[in-house]
């Protein structure tokens, strides 16, 4: 028993967490230590090589001897202190990842995106369901470190799509099981920071006129062979200096022909190439990865090339980018355009790699962005091993689940109930105040979405036949067009009759045509239920109005079930549970003495 709770704590999700960062703060320690050391021995093989070119001066071939060593021994220090400053700020990043995992766990999660600009009040459903904003499901959920990646998750989950279930969940289990994997995925993202928005850079590309000739390479080239050609013989005093002075101003004549162009061909790549840097290495992480369920490797092969990696060839575009970069610098841009024609040289090259490959790169974006969302998706399940993948039962009960409860709350305060909702068969919740009918309609709700979205549910078990949802909960008025708020509320319910009349939906609705009298709010309750009951519906209805509870008796697809509330030593006290029948015990009246408000 003992070495069973053992397994247990090692392999929750915490302990998991809290092995990585101690690992990471003391792999991150060696490293400074590693990089102190390196920048200690570039010094001194600068002063070695200094002191010696110094003391061996007349002696040309020693001193010429000592300086390329010098230079060798320089650049190598260089490039092994470049690799380990890359290799420090990943493990910093993965630190982070796992120190804010561990926040997050603890259920301090406020410092995360919130995916406000993804609120949509007309959706079918995110706006009544917390979908996005402080506390919502988005905000505990996202782990996106591409702008790109957040906005998919974001469509994910709004996307109300019934297809392809099980291999969703596939990929997230298999996802779930690389959780190193998905760290170093997104670790790497965030080292790169990038202004432009990846579909701008698809617009570019696919807008681009081409404006180097087809001879631009050859041109390029046989110039600079004449270069050098004019610098030995003026070294050789075959020519007067002149010469190679007045072939600089060809050189600047002619880029100067398509210097215009060049320029904003330059303006355009500057803004692109960190995100091209930021894709090769993603793109290289997914291709190096062998995955088994199906949608991932449709994803992978999406990025397959015939005859290079795709990741090879936005590395080449990348270098392509930094090539024209460097006639930032002056001095190179007037020699290396006066003698090379550097700045044709490379926009011949850029040119050419949008020509061959700009249809692809929306496909190319679309993967690296898929695997960023899903790195969302993946972890959830990892952080969430006690939850279960519904089980996909189509043309059966819509929701069979065991210990059911909503997957924001706490685990230790979490109330589950069973749910069994057959398919077009409609609950009528009633209830006391603050006693867990609004809880539980955001609970189903999100059992839909997550279900639908391949994630596992907060239930012991779940049987899940497929629906798509929408809902009615939180309705608004609007001053910006005159609506007055029962007009807001209609045009949502009409909303909800136009929709189900094209495709089964699962309906929740909370306390409707709150706008107008309790008259008219029961009789066009019960007539809208009806309706719905008419059009085969699945769904629930939040009321206070006991009234509504007697369609039972005209309606055998509707069902009645409430939270209740009790006062003991005049405390009022909520179980939170999920009862058949009708709430006998309200609980404004007594909320009101007690506050001392009447």
């Amino acid at each position: 028993m003992l070495l069973y709770f053992l397994i247990l704590v090692m392999n929750h999700p915490n302990s998991i967490y809290e092995a990585k960062v101690k690992s990471y703060k003391k792999h991150i320690g060696v490293l400074k230590k590693q990089l102190v050391i390196l920048s200690t021995l570039r010094l001194l093989v600068f002063v070695a090589a200094a002191t010696g070119i110094y003391f061996t001066f007349n002696t040309l071939w020693l001193a010429v001897v000592i300086s390329f060593l010098g230079m060798l021994l320089f650049a190598i220090s260089i490039s092994k202190f470049t690799d380990k400053k890359s290799e420090l700020e990943l493990n910093k990043a993965l630190l982070q990842i796992n120190e804010e995992e561990l926040l997050i766990g603890d259920g301090k999660y406020a410092f995360r995106p919130n995916g406000n600009q993804f609120h949509d009040p007309k959706h079918f459903y995110s706006y009544d369901v917390d979908l996005f904003g402080e506390g919502s499901f988005y905000q505990y959920a996202n782990r996106t470190s591409l702008s790109e990646g957040a906005q998919k998750l974001a469509g994910l989950l709004k996307a109300n799509d019934t297809a392809r279930i099980l291999d969703k969940q596939d990929a997230i289990k298999e996802l779930s099981e690389k959780k190193d994997w998905l760290q170093l995925y997104g670790a790497k993202g965030k080292l790169i920071e990038t202004e432009t928005p990846a579909s701008q850079i698809i617009n570019w590309l696919k807008s681009h006129k081409r404006f180097t000739p087809s001879y631009a390479l050859s041109l390029s080239i046989g110039f600079a062979l004449v270069s050098v050609l004019l610098l030995v013989l003026t070294i050789l005093e075959f020519i007067p200096i002149s010469f190679f002075g007045y072939w600089l101003f060809i050189g600047l004549g002619i880029t100067g022909v398509y210097l215009k162009k060049i320029n904003v061909l330059s303006a355009n790549c500057d803004k692109v190439k960190d995100t091209f840097k930021q894709y090769a290495t993603l793109l290289e992480q997914i291709e190096q990865q062998q995955f088994i369920s199906e949608l991932l490797k449709e994803k992978q092969q999406q990025i397959e090339s015939k005859t290079q990696k795709a990741s090879v060839i936005f590395k080449q575009f990348s270098k392509y980018l930094d090539a024209l970069d460097n006639r930032n610098n002056l001095i190179g841009a007037i020699f290396g355009n006066g003698y090379l024609l550097t700045d044709i040289r490379n926009s011949y090259r850029i040119e050419n790699w949008i020509e061959a490959h700009a249809d692809k790169v929306e496909d190319w974006f679309d993967v690296v962005t898929f695997f960023d969302a899903f790195n969302s998706l993946g972890t959830y399940a990892f952080n969430h091993q006690k939850f279960s993948y519904p089980e996909i039962v189509e043309m059966q009960a819509t929701i069979n689940a065991k210990d059911l409860g909503h997957p924001m709350l706490n685990e230790n305060k979490r109330i589950t109930s069973d749910v069994l909702i057959e398919n077009q068969q409609f609950f009528i919740v009633t209830g006391a105040n603050m006693a867990g009918k609004s809880t539980f309609l955001r609970t189903i709700s999100l059992h839909i979405i997550m279900a639908n979205v391949g994630l596992p549910v907060c239930a012991s078990s779940s049987k899940y036949s497929p629906v798509k949802l929408i809902t009615s909960m939180r309705t608004s008025d609007s001053l910006t067009d005159d609506s007055s708020y029962f007009f807001s509320e209609l045009t949502r319910l009409k909303f909800i009759v136009d929709a189900i009349a094209k495709e089964p939906y699962f309906i929740i609705l909370d306390e409707i045509l709150k706008g107008t009298n309790s008259t008219d709010k029961a009789i066009g309750s019960r007539k809208f239920v009806e309706k719905l009951v008419s059009g085969h519906a699945s769904g629930i209805i939040a009321t206070h109005d006991l009234s509504l509870c007697e369609i039972t008796e005209k309606l055998e697809e509707v069902k009645n079930y409430y939270f209740d509330a009790e006062i003991v030593n005049d405390e009022l006290y909520f179980d939170y549970k999920l009862k058949k029948g009708i709430c006998q015990n309200m609980n404004a009246s007594f909320l009101l003495k007690k506050m001392e408000i009447v």
